[in-house]
């Protein structure tokens, strides 16, 4: 049975290698995007701290995806990040990308968000359509310090 529920420490090294593989699959540079940050393989601790959480699908004991919020780094202001959401391409145009979005929106928005802001890559369409879909619209730039240079897509949800 799927569920998508917060991060636990044992979920660590199987999400590290599963959302590398992802990236790797979608041809994501290893440079400049989430597939170089030190995060992906501590992600439990990563987002155990205030106005932050990493969920998870899990399916018969698999992990499948994920996506987290978190405070947008080097940024004042009311503003979080949909960090790292990736889903295994079993689960894709199914309707789990929702499931996952709507759990990470309510977690943003009950945390005390005003906004929510997103960095993707440009043929990462699917994606971009679910994000349009979800209330995001494209900004000129980057907000904040993500440390993704190679993520030239940027959006922001107003709550």
């Amino acid at each position: 049975m799927l569920q998508i529920r917060a991060i636990k420490a044992s979920d660590n090294e199987e999400l590290a290698a599963l959302l590398r593989s992802i990236l790797i699959e979608m041809g994501v540079p290893k440079v400049g995007t989430a597939y170089a940050d030190k995060a992906l393989d501590c992600m439990y601790e990563t987002y155990d701290v205030d106005q932050a959480e990493y969920f998870v699908i899990e399916e018969d004991g698999k992990l499948l995806g994920g996506a987290g919020i978190a405070a947008l780094a080097s940024y004042d202001g009311p503003v979080c990040e949909l960090q790292k959401m990736y889903i295994s391409a079993s689960l894709r145009g199914k309707g789990v990308g929702k499931q996952l979005m709507d759990v990470c929106l309510d977690f943003a928005k009950t945390s005390g968000f005003e906004q929510v802001y997103i960095e993707t890559m440009p043929y990462m369409e699917a994606a971009q359509k679910l994000y349009k879909k979800s209330g995001f619209e494209y900004i000129d730039g980057p907000m904040g310090c993500t440390g993704h240079s190679a993520c030239p897509v940027h959006m922001l949800k107003t709550f």
